[in-house]
């Protein structure tokens, strides 16, 4: 046991696993040597080995994406900008002023760390972060429509990842779901008509990873912003991606920015930190002040709030969207950026590099519920082999592991997900897979 404790191929998973780990991994091998009566040493030691990949590939670890899908949900969503984590790493290494106020020596309030940066990049009144957007519904539920009636259109009553289902939460929340209009057609008449005492709420949903055509109409904010107003009923619209830029600049489809559902006179909006805000993972609500003050009132607020690090990595990718510099600094908007001449330059290391490599013209895909079906142009490094799940199977237990996608019968490696800085590393892992 020493000995193989001992062993060089054995030691490096002391650092990542621990040694207690390490050594019942190696109890465990040895137990089943004995029962089997046979196993040298060398078998032993690579059966180690094997046990401690195996269970070091259970923690969580880097991955380098090439599937072409930027906010890969599987994979962690939005990579974080140099400066979020500079700063997470500035604010996690020590104290910091997060529930205390320096000028007065009090405590503080740790929403109003990012709120004043986060108020003039979603041009909101006032603002408050969260866990996630799926937390971000449920406390604005459960403020405003405890007991009380929200009225939803047919066509918003969607399931998005995780079997998160707006009639679901809705129950969860103690409201009640009043649905109106049809599954392909809802009118503001709709939402109007079922105005009652109890209602508290009107909701507004994006469709996230499904599309409607054809013979469809959708109430617009707009109109429910102004039947919410003659109504005195708060309007709650659910963004998902939470789009701050026009995506057009970055030869996507247009997708509804905070501003524009602010600008249509939404009470309150809630969005994702993590999709298209290429920050960390959060729920934000942005808007009406007094409204946003009712959502800080209320005692649930505690189970949901957000720690110094989120908060610093939040605020420090939102000082870049003030800066002007996203598609430079954010990892999200420099991926959809790249041009495909840029694309075509940095494959010509891997062509070097992996004579069975090919260039081929790619799709990639925003993600992350957003703009599921909309294409953007890549270009791929394909591998065309007789076992295509073995090489990628082979990518994947690399250090650190790639995760690349199959078509056709080739791996195909989308250079627009993969960062430049990881180009050496993809380039020597196909090389030696070959």
């Amino acid at each position: 046991m020493h000995r193989v404790l001992a062993d060089e191929r054995v030691v490096p998973y002391d650092r990542t696993l621990g040694r207690n780990v390490v050594k019942s991994a190696a109890e465990e091998v040895f137990g089943r040597a004995r029962v089997s009566g046979n196993g040298s040493y060398d078998a032993i030691v690579n059966e180690v080995v094997r046990r401690l990949d195996a269970l070091q590939r259970d923690a969580l670890l880097p991955v380098v994406n090439a599937t072409g899908i930027v906010l890969h949900t599987n994979l962690g969503r939005a990579p974080l900008a140099p400066a979020a984590i500079e700063a997470i790493a500035e604010l996690g290494r020590g104290y910091s002023n997060l529930e205390y106020d320096l000028e007065t020596g009090e405590r503080g309030s740790r929403y109003a760390r990012v709120a004043g940066v986060l108020n003039d990049v979603a041009g909101a009144q006032d603002s408050l972060v969260v866990n996630n957007c799926a937390a971000a519904v449920l406390l604005v539920l459960d403020t405003f429509a405890r007991g009380r009636e929200v009225i939803v259109g047919r066509n918003a009553l969607v399931e998005i990842g995780g079997g998160f289902r707006i009639p679901d939460v809705l129950e969860r929340s103690g409201a009640t779901l009043v649905e109106v209009g049809t599954t392909n057609r809802v009118y503001v008449e709709d939402f109007e008509a079922a105005l009652s005492p109890r209602t508290a709420l009107l909701l507004r949903t994006h469709p996230s990873n499904f599309r409607m055509e054809g013979f469809t109409h959708d109430a617009s904010a707009r109109e429910l912003a102004e039947l919410g107003r003659r109504a005195g009923v708060a309007v709650l619209e659910d963004l998902g991606s939470g789009a701050l830029v026009a995506l057009e600049e970055y030869g996507a489809a247009h997708e509804r920015t905070v501003r524009e559902a602010l600008a249509d006179g939404v009470g309150l909006v809630a969005f994702s930190g993590d999709k298209l805000l290429g920050g960390p993972q959060a729920g934000i609500l942005a808007g009406s002040a007094p409204l946003i003050a009712r959502l800080r009132s209320n005692p649930l607020l505690r189970a949901l709030r957000v720690d110094k690090t989120t908060l610093a990595a939040l605020g420090a990718t939102l000082q870049l969207y003030r800066d002007g510099s996203l598609r430079e600094t954010v990892p999200v908007y420099r991926m959809l950026g790249a041009t495909l001449d840029e694309l075509r330059a940095r494959a010509t290391a891997y062509l070097e590099a992996v004579p069975a490599a090919r260039l081929v013209e790619s799709v990639a895909y925003i993600g992350g519920g957003s703009l599921a079906q909309d294409a953007i142009p890549s270009l791929a490094i394909a591998i065309a082999t007789p076992q295509p799940d073995r090489l990628a199977a082979r990518l994947r237990a690399g250090t650190p592991p790639i995760v690349a996608r199959i078509e056709a019968g080739r791996v195909l490696l989308d250079l627009r997900t993969i960062a430049p800085e990881e180009d050496e590393t993809v380039g020597s892992a196909l090389a030696a897979s070959e």
